[in-house]
């Protein structure tokens, strides 16, 4: 399976948010869309870095007074790890686990084209076990 039909199962809206945008407006977009990262962009094409409730909440640990007027910028990773849609499932959840990665963010053709999470690849591995296992008892009572 490849990341394509994770997005054709979940869809592949992405929400961005600006690198000068303040902390808090992060904070605001991740509770109302109930998501764990956004993607930093200028224009919702690019991607300019990547900001999860994670990172949110380590710099909380630290700053709390000041942490959530701050700009994104300064609490985004800006080494951002992607995928493109043919890129497989299998290899990615490895990379994911490898790199201790929960979201990626997908390219095509250099544009932002979707956003895969650590529990929409273990979705979708979990289905294709399931279709697995009902083909094989079905293979196993046709005998």
């Amino acid at each position: 399976m490849n990341v394509e039909r994770i997005l054709a199962a979940k869809g592949a809206e992405v929400v961005t948010i600006q690198p000068g945008a303040r902390v808090e407006e992060a904070v605001a977009l991740l509770a109302e869309h109930r998501i764990g990262a956004l993607v930093v962009s200028e224009d919702g094409a690019s991607i300019t870095g990547i900001v999860s409730e994670r990172d949110i909440v380590r710099e909380l640990a630290t700053r709390p007074d000041t942490v959530l007027g701050e700009p994104v910028a300064s609490i985004m990773s800006s080494t951002v790890r992607t995928c493109t849609p043919s890129d497989e499932v299998d290899s990615l959840m490895a990379v994911m686990t490898d790199q201790r990665i929960r979201h990626v963010p997908v390219v095509d053709s250099g544009r932002l084209a979707g956003l895969v999470s650590i529990g929409d690849v273990v979705k979708s591995r979990i289905g294709e076990l399931e279709r697995d296992r009902h083909e094989l008892l079905e293979y196993i009572g046709a005998r």
